[in-house]
């Protein structure tokens, strides 16, 4: 008994060393806070192969933050991570709750992961569900909040957020579904957009499961009346609305029958630069929406 429990302390200690090494080895995020870089990162398509993804301005599908409408911005935070300026990276509260409520359906339904944290994964890391990329994850996580914006952090996300097959950010979202710029999105095209980030590809697909998408969305222009980001009249006209995407069916099955492989540069034929370089381009944007300043006056970092 003795061998057996110093045989089990001793890999528990070589683990962590491990996940020490790990931690340490992980790539630096400062790099994020320049509006200027293009990074080059891997996403999937709905057969898992992978393509490469340009994240940044030379994407000629790159939404900055000040044409993404605050509407978008806020129906994301309410569905996806409501307490997004009050956590640094982890959201202490909602793993709790995730984790009460999985024990109690015996399931992994539930997940806690901020939006923060799914930057990181998305950014850095792979889609492999094992503890050592969690641990990855959530360190990733809080140095990026104490690092990066809150706004900068969100435009991230919204630029790298998986919306349909091969479908990547909402300015490609905006397009493949209402065939608008993100700009152009209304508060019922936003509500729609958000619904579908929990499981575009089954649960919150809209071609599978489209009243399920809309009742989801119907919730979120709900918590978007009741944080003051649209009026009484606006929540009405929205519920009273259905974006009409029919015409779409067979451009989403030959999509997922024959994935292209992403492009997402702009006309001019560009190399793709190496992860972590920065490229020249357009310069930030001088005075981006700061959803930093939520409905009820609290001001993020």
């Amino acid at each position: 008994m003795k061998k057996l429990v110093l045989a089990l302390a001793g890999l528990i200690t070589l683990y962590l060393g491990y996940i020490a090494v790990s931690l340490a080895l992980l790539p630096p995020v400062g790099s994020l806070a320049d509006k200027k870089l293009n990074l080059t990162i891997q996403v999937r398509d709905w057969q898992e192969n992978e393509h490469p993804f340009l994240l940044g301005p030379k994407n000629r599908r790159w939404t900055p933050s000040s044409r993404i409408p605050p509407e978008m911005k806020w129906a994301v935070i309410l569905a996806e991570d409501s307490n997004f300026y009050k956590h640094e990276g982890i959201d202490v509260k909602a793993i709790k709750e995730a984790i009460r409520y999985d024990l109690e359906k015996k399931s992994m339904a539930r997940g806690a992961s901020t939006i923060t944290q799914q930057v990181a994964k998305n950014v850095f890391l792979s889609r492999e569900k094992t503890i050592t990329r969690k641990l990855k994850e959530l360190y990733l996580a809080w140095r990026m909040e104490q690092e990066l914006t809150k706004g900068r952090i969100l435009e991230l996300y919204l630029n790298v957020a998986e919306l349909g097959p091969m479908v990547y950010g909402i300015g490609h979202g905006a397009q493949y579904y209402f065939g608008k710029p993100a700009a152009s999105l209304t508060p019922r095209e936003c509500a729609f957009l958000a619904a579908m980030l929990p499981g575009p590809r089954v649960a919150y697909n809209p071609y599978r499961n489209l009243g399920k998408v809309l009742k989801r969305s119907d919730m979120i222009l709900r918590k978007l009346r009741s944080a003051g980001v649209i009026s009484n009249d606006e929540l009405q006209t929205a519920l009273a609305t259905a974006p009409n995407i029919a015409g779409l069916q067979r451009k989403v099955e030959s999509t997922i029958q024959q994935p292209p492989v992403m492009r997402p540069l702009s006309s001019t034929t560009l190399p793709e630069p190496a992860v972590g370089s920065t490229v020249e381009t357009t310069p930030a944007e001088p005075s981006p929406f700061r959803p930093e300043s939520p409905p009820n006056g609290k001001e993020g970092s």
